[in-house]
């Protein structure tokens, strides 16, 4: 067989002795390998120093260039890394909540749908609602054997039935202000692009459906109306239509708020249960009567203290809300001081009882509740967004405190 030739034909003559234009026969010899008959021509000992000289240096520079490249590969790609987490600490954001954080497995994506869901349901509210319809449920109980499983069933109901509202009234707000929650709240899912438009649209479309089929089912009056007046109240609230989206006028506003939140909320849900449930005449108590007024106070605080951390967007785009004309501070110390006065009513009422446990509890509890606020309220730096989030939060945390009070009034 023909003889291989080791060789190179790189160009130049770095593979060659100087003066040496080709290779010379005694340059190369035959190498016979014994289980074979083919002959192989290797260089001698002189060529093959100048051909292992130059692999040597070759396969160094190889390895420099792309170990370097790799480096710079590396590095930019940390860059990259390194920018995504500091705008996300900058933001206040979780570093999960960032698409693509985690790979798209079915498990995260399941995550990744219920968080969504969950920031879209705006859960300070839902809870809100579900304990206000637990607690005002709780005053139409007379004896021990009232609490059975018609109770259960019957305040089921309405909870269910008015959380499917409460989700399609914060939705539809949402949807009605995309562009000023990317400045207010650029966390939630339609401003932050999680959502589309249609998916916003065929959830509150949905919820509102489900809410009002399943308050016809039940066959309550009351139940029925305080969904239907929520619904008409917080569609007008929100959507832009002519003569409708209120809240860009902060008396009606507030007075939406304090319909739902204060009046239907207490006076309708007690009136399911006492009337649908247990078929008793419908009684206006000194419990309802009292939840009825300080729910009002309240209702009004959320109302006015909402807007005092999202008074940039609602300058943007010409929300007249009173955090706008009077200002961040003037609102805040209005919100603690209406908050205050509700809790010394509630001091005077509860020792009033002829209830010596209700009359202990009732005192004891609002004093504390009015010592804790004005404590946190004196700690709020108002130059602070956060800072004053915070505290609309502790706000209605302070609300669902009272729902745990109310039940014990007597």
């Amino acid at each position: 067989m023909d003889s291989l030739i080791l060789g190179s034909s790189t160009g130049g003559h770095s593979l060659f002795t100087p003066g040496r234009s080709s290779w010379r026969s005694n340059d190369l010899k035959a190498v016979h390998f014994p289980s074979s008959s083919i002959g192989v021509q290797v260089p001698t000992c002189n060529s093959y120093s100048i051909i292992e000289k130059f692999y040597t240096k070759r396969f160094r520079q190889y390895i420099v260039k792309h170990h370097a490249r790799g480096i710079q590969e590396t590095s930019t790609a940390f860059q990259k890394s390194n920018t995504k987490f500091l705008v996300n600490a900058t933001s206040g954001h979780p570093l999960e909540s960032e698409p693509g954080a985690y790979p798209k497995t079915t498990g995260n994506s399941v995550k990744n749908a219920l968080d969504a869901f969950y920031r879209f349901s705006r859960p300070h509210t839902v809870i809100g609602t579900a304990l206000s319809i637990v607690s005002v449920s709780l005053l139409a109980v007379e004896k021990v054997s009232d609490v059975s499983s018609l109770f259960f069933t019957g305040v089921l109901e309405a909870v269910v039935a008015a959380l499917m509202m409460n989700i399609y009234i914060v939705g539809l707000n949402q949807l009605s202000d995309i562009e000023i929650d990317k400045v207010n709240k650029p966390y939630l899912p339609l401003a932050s692009g999680e959502y589309s438009t249609f998916t916003g649209i065929m959830i509150v479309t949905s919820f509102s459906i489900m809410s009002f089929w399943l308050g016809w089912i039940v066959g309550s009056w009351p139940l029925f109306w305080a969904l239907f007046i929520s619904f008409v109240l917080g569609t007008a609230y929100s959507i832009n239509l002519p003569l409708l989206r209120w809240k860009r006028f902060a008396l009606v506003a507030a007075m939406c708020i304090l319909a739902v939140r204060a009046v239907i909320v207490q006076l309708a849900f007690y009136l399911h249960i006492q009337t649908h449930v247990f078929s008793r005449p419908a009684i206006i108590s000194k419990p309802l009567i009292f939840a009825t007024a300080f729910m009002s106070f309240f209702s009004v605080v959320i109302a006015l203290f909402k807007d005092i951390p999202d008074i940039e967007g609602d300058k943007i785009f010409g929300i007249r809300s009173y955090t706008v004309r009077l200002g961040q501070e003037r609102v805040f110390w209005i919100c603690i001081s209406l908050l205050e006065m509700a809790y010394g009513v509630s001091i005077l009422v509860g020792a009033t009882s002829s209830y010596t446990w209700s009359k202990v509890i009732i005192v004891l509890g609002h004093s504390i509740l009015a010592s804790i606020l004005w404590i946190r309220a004196k700690s709020v730096d108002l130059k602070s967004k956060a800072a004053i989030t915070s505290c609309y939060m502790f706000i209605w945390k302070l609300f669902y405190a009272e729902y745990f009070l109310i039940p014990l009034i007597r």
